[in-house]
């Protein structure tokens, strides 16, 4: 089973590409697996610079646009609403992921737009299993998880700079 992803797209700048649900799904169903997390349900939000400046600023202080936020979870669903097996599925949290610097980013690193997605969503994703990189071992655990999850999914190690412009 792969987690459940609901997919909330709050700007229309996301409108323009086609797939990205699909994709989304993906990378997620990719990251729950490698790290045999894949019973549990998530939000991916996709919105604009403006939003998740406001976002960056209420929760981190930070009153600048980012590419991605994360939003870990540990509440359970009653019991009414417990899957087929009588268990409250996990709710990981949400993931929210800005337009403007996504795209701004990927044409700067000479990446795909869809890649460079994939790597976001996978990224806030392990955050919301409880992943970090705020410690340099911690940083090296989670990056080398997300170079092995995109390669599963055929995207090239993000972490390497691209020098071929197209």
């Amino acid at each position: 089973m792969t987690p459940v992803v609901d997919i909330v797209v709050d700007s229309p700048l996301w409108n323009a590409h086609r797939g990205v649900k699909p994709a989304l799904r993906r990378a997620i169903a990719m990251a729950a697996a490698m790290v045999s997390t894949t019973d549990g349900e998530l939000a991916i939000v996709l919105t604009d610079d403006s939003a998740i400046r406001a976002l960056n600023r209420h929760w981190r202080g930070k009153d600048e646009p980012t590419n991605v936020l994360s939003f870990p979870t540990s509440i359970l669903l009653s019991p009414p609403q417990a899957g087929k097996d009588g268990k409250a599925p996990r709710l990981f949290g949400d993931i929210v992921i800005a337009y403007e610097t996504t795209a701004r980013e990927a044409k700067a690193e000479h990446k795909p737009l869809p890649d460079h997605l994939a790597h976001l969503a996978v990224h806030g994703f392990l955050h919301l299993v409880g992943y970090d990189h705020v410690a340099e071992e911690e940083a090296a655990t989670m990056e080398a998880l997300e170079i092995a999850v995109l390669a599963r999914l055929d995207v090239p190690d993000p972490y390497i700079a691209r020098d071929i412009k197209r």
